[in-house]
C-alpha cells in the first residue's frame, strides 16, 4: 500500500465534494485494500472529457493499491439516468447500447488495469436484464421510500417538467448495482459526480438495510470552466476520448487552449504530476502560463492517446504556432482534388467543408469579423477564393480564430 493515504491525495487535488462519512472513508483507504466503483453510461460509442474525472479517480485508487471497478451501465442505459437532465433521454436500442459498451470497455483499459484481480470491468446488463419484476419489487423495492426518493434533487427538478415512471426506477436499479458489487466483489465505496449523490446514498442505504454492513460514497464537483462552460464542451461539441472522433491533435489543442484561470485546477484533476511540480507551474505568470498549458496538454494527451501521439501533437502545435517545430502531420487534414481549384474555390465553401465552421453562414461571419486565415494571411472578403497558386508545397493551412487549424492537401 502507498504510504500516502489516497483519500488525502484526492482531497488535495480537489476530487472531494461530498462524502458519506469522511472519517470512515479516510480510515478504510489508509488501513486496508478498498474496492470502489464508478459507473459509466454507454449513451455514445465513446467516453468524453466529462467522464475523465471518474477514470482518473479510479486510476489514483489503483496506484495506491486499491481495486477499481468500472461499471458500464448497459442495463441501466436501457432507461437513462434522469440526473441533471431537464427531459427524458432518447432511448437507444439494446443492440446499440451493447455496441457502445464494447467500445467503452476498450477505452477504459488505457487508464488502469482491469485484469480481474487488480481491477475489474463489469456490465450491469448481466444482472439487470433478466430480473424477475415481482421478486425484485418484493426483495429490493420494499426498502425504498417514495417520499425520500422524490426529495432527491434530480427528481425534484424533473417533477416540474415531467418524470416518467421508467426514469423513476433508475435510482433503485443503481442502488441494486452497488448491492450486487458489494456481494460479488466486496465493493464498499461508490464514487461519482455530485449529481449522483442521491443515487449513491440510495445504494449505501440499501446495503445497510439488506446486509447490515456499512458502505460509503463520495462525489466530486461538477466541473465548469472559468468562463462558465461545462467541462469538455467546445463550439464543435464534446471532446471525445476516441481518437477517431476527436483526433489526438484536437485533443491536445483543447487542453492547451483552456482559460489561464483553469490551468492549475486541471493539472490537479487530469494529470498524475506530483503536487510539488504543479505548485511550481502555478507560480508562472503572464506569457509564461503557456508553458504550464503545454505541460497540461502533453500530459493529458499522453494518458489518453499514448506518448507517441502526444509527441506528434506537441510538435504539430508548436509548428502551427510558430514555435520552431517541423512536424505538422498531427494537424487535422482533408484532401481535395486539384481540379476543384481550377476556377477557384470560395474560402467560405472550404471552411465549411473541412469543419472549421458549422456552415457557410458561420464562415462568412468569421471572415467579416477578421478571424479567417489562409497560410497565416487574413481572408479579407467573403468573396475571396483559393487556387493552386495559394498552395505551399501542395497544402493550405487554414485557421479559424486564434487557435483552430486545419490543413488542406491538394491532390
Amino acid at each position: 500500500m502507498s504510504k500516502t493515504n489516497v483519500y488525502d491525495t484526492l482531497k488535495e487535488r480537489g476530487f472531494i465534494k461530498q462524502v458519506t462519512d469522511e472519517d470512515a472513508v479516510q480510515a478504510a483507504l489508509g488501513n486496508s485494500q478498498v474496492t470502489a466503483y464508478v459507473g459509466f453510461d454507454p449513451t455514445a460509442d465513446s467516453l468524453h472529457v466529462g467522464n475523465l474525472l471518474g477514470l482518473m479517480a479510479l486510476a489514483h485508487l489503483q496506484r495506491a493499491g486499491h481495486r477499481p471497478i468500472a461499471l458500464i451501465g448497459d442495463g441501466t442505459g436501457m432507461i437513462g439516468d434522469p440526473s441533471g437532465k431537464t427531459e427524458m433521454r432518447q432511448l437507444l436500442t439494446r443492440e446499440k447500447i451493447a455496441s457502445n459498451a464494447e467500445r467503452i470497455n476498450a477505452q477504459i483499459n488505457r487508464y488502469f488495469t482491469m485484469d480481474g484481480h487488480a481491477g475489474f470491468a463489469v456490465r450491469n446488463a448481466d444482472w439487470l436484464l433478466d430480473l424477475n419484476l415481482v421478486e425484485f419489487l418484493r426483495d429490493i423495492g420494499r426498502h425504498f421510500s417514495v417520499n425520500r426518493m422524490l426529495a432527491a434533487e434530480s427528481y425534484k427538478v424533473r417533477m416540474e417538467t415531467g418524470l416518467s415512471f421508467i426514469e423513476f426506477n433508475y435510482q433503485i436499479l443503481q442502488a441494486y448495482d452497488f448491492l450486487k458489487l458489494f456481494r460479488s466483489h466486496g465493493c464498499t465505496l461508490q464514487m461519482g459526480g455530485d449529481d449522483q449523490w442521491g443515487n449513491i446514498i440510495a445504494g449505501t442505504d440499501l446495503i445497510r438495510r439488506v446486509e447490515s454492513q456499512p458502505a460509503e460514497g463520495l462525489t466530486w464537483p461538477l466541473l465548469t470552466t472559468a468562463g462558465g462552460q461545462k467541462m469538455g464542451k467546445t463550439a464543435k461539441g464534446a471532446v471525445w476520448l476516441d481518437g477517431s472522433k476527436t483526433s489526438p491533435y484536437e485533443y491536445y489543442q483543447y487542453w492547451i487552449n483552456v482559460d489561464d484561470r483553469d490551468v492549475v485546477a486541471l493539472l490537479k484533476y487530469y494529470t498524475f504530476l506530483p503536487m510539488t511540480e504543479i505548485e511550481k507551474l502555478a507560480r508562472l505568470e503572464g506569457a509564461e502560463i503557456r508553458k504550464a498549458k503545454e505541460v497540461l496538454a502533453y500530459e493529458t494527451t499522453e494518458i489518453t492517446h499514448g506518448k507517441g501521439e502526444a509527441d506528434k501533437a506537441r510538435e504539430a502545435s508548436r509548428s502551427a504556432f510558430g514555435g520552431g517545430g517541423q512536424d505538422i502531420s498531427a494537424v487535422p487534414t482533408t484532401e481535395m482534388a486539384s481540379s476543384r481549384f481550377d476556377a477557384g474555390v470560395l474560402v467560405v465553401d472550404v471552411f465549411a467543408e473541412v469543419g472549421l465552421t458549422k456552415s457557410k453562414g458561420e464562415a462568412r461571419r468569421l471572415i467579416q469579423q477578421g478571424g479567417a486565415y489562409v497560410n497565416e494571411k487574413k481572408v479579407e472578403t467573403i468573396d475571396d477564393s483559393l487556387t493552386i497558386a495559394n498552395a505551399v508545397e501542395g497544402a493550405l493551412m487554414l485557421r479559424a480564430g486564434k487557435k483552430r487549424y486545419h490543413r488542406l492537401m491538394i491532390k
